[in-house]
């Protein structure tokens, strides 16, 4: 939720409208401002607007994909987006996460699980932001990470990442020369233990090591250790 204590506001992106009107309803009483849209015409605007805190995005939209909206807003904006997608399909969910979405949930769901999702995306990025401290920086030769600032640079050009992304160079720096598990990056940047089937701290790896190699010349390096999970590492 927002780090003052008030409503943290959602736009709910989906065309069935009388799902959203009852989903709307739960997340009301569970303490959440609510708007919706029904065909994705708002989304890519409201991503910037400063006035959503998070955006709960349908894959199977009428006018335009979801993916293709969370595309566009991805070149502007790193606000948390939840994706909803069909249950078994595995595509969108990968092409989500690659796209920069920070967590998915199949359909039909379970709005508990739901507002958990929620929830802890919101937790992840106020936690990010509210920092132990504003000088706490950690760093890897000339890469520059600022946790309390949601900011990375290297050589002191910024490096874009979303928030799941930057949360996650976050926890793969603190591990330092460790190599930091699936299950531990799960837990602490997804909110849930990792399980076998579910692939999405690899494919959140993957995206910020084609991220780094790409800012850093290929100074910076993701390491897999296979089986077991990821580290950072300077390859000069």
């Amino acid at each position: 939720m927002r780090t003052d204590g008030s409503q943290a506001h959602v736009l709910l992106v989906d065309d069935d409208v009388d799902l959203s009107r009852m989903l709307r309803q739960y997340l009301e009483k569970e303490n959440f401002k609510v708007a919706m849209d029904f065909n994705g015409k708002q989304a890519v605007a409201a991503a910037t607007s400063g006035v959503y805190d998070a955006i709960i995005l349908d894959v199977m939209l009428p006018t335009i994909t979801g993916i293709e909206l969370l595309r566009r807003i991805r070149q502007d904006s790193t606000i948390p987006i939840v994706m909803l997608t069909a249950k078994g399909d595995q595509v969108d969910r990968v092409i989500g996460l690659e796209l920069g979405a920070d967590d998915y949930i199949p359909k039909p769901y379970y709005p508990p699980e739901l507002v958990a999702r929620l929830r802890a995306v919101l937790r992840r990025r106020n936690d990010t932001r509210a920092g132990a401290s504003e000088d706490v920086e950690l760093g890897l030769s000339d890469l520059s990470v600022n946790p309390p600032a949601h900011r990375a640079t290297w050589q002191g050009t910024p490096v874009h990442l979303t928030t799941t992304e930057f949360n996650l160079l976050v926890a793969l720096l603190q591990c330092g020369d460790r190599v930091a598990t699936r299950d531990h990056l799960s837990r602490n940047i997804l909110g849930r233990p990792w399980e076998n089937y579910d692939r999405s701290v690899d494919v959140h790896a993957n995206h910020l090591r084609q991220k780094l190699l790409n800012a850093t010349q290929g100074s910076i390096e993701i390491e897999t250790v296979r089986g077991v999970g990821y580290r950072v590492r300077n390859r000069l």
